[in-house]
């Protein structure tokens, strides 16, 4: 495949190589620098959705910055993603501090990620809202590369790796 057939804007159906750096509440959280950019396929909900709206029509070699609302990123704040556990049924071995991040097992045996948000003497609350909810995304994008998808990186949606076991 040569230059000529890569697109030279972001569109759907575009392999999109892209560094960038979030920041929340002028924080560095995330970034790229100092390894790959990331890679995804655009359209298909792989990135958060209000950056992948605002990549639209982007060149590849340019650069901006991208505010995310919170509902637009990892949503607000779910009041109803709480829940109260008695403090006896904790494992010893865990410490009883505000932040402790855990990984939880529902009742259906699927893996839940939880934060402590609060401990009294009787219960621990436990806070299942992603650690990013309610909160601005603020991130600086550069476009480093756009290529067409292959075919079966469209039919899985999403980009394939070297090494990605299918």
């Amino acid at each position: 495949m040569n230059g000529q057939d890569n697109p030279t804007r972001i569109a759907d159906d575009v392999v999109v190589s892209l560094d960038y750096t979030l920041t929340v509440e002028n924080e560095v959280i995330d970034t790229s620098q100092g390894s790959e950019p990331i890679q995804f396929l655009q359209g298909y909900g792989n990135i958060i959705p209000g950056l992948e709206r605002e990549l639209y029509g982007m060149e590849t070699g340019e650069s901006k910055e991208v505010i995310v609302a919170a509902a637009d990123g990892y949503g607000e704040i779910d009041p109803d993603a709480y829940s109260d556990i008695p403090r006896n049924e904790f494992p010893s071995q865990i410490p009883m501090q505000v932040g402790i991040e855990l990984q939880i097992k529902d009742q259906s045996g699927d893996i839940l990620d939880a934060r402590i948000d609060a401990v009294t003497t009787d219960t621990v609350r436990l806070d299942f809202n992603h650690p990013l909810a309610g909160k601005q995304l603020v991130f600086a994008v550069q476009v480093v590369a756009l290529r067409k998808p292959t075919t079966e990186e469209l039919e899985h949606g999403h980009v394939h790796m070297p090494g990605h076991a299918h």
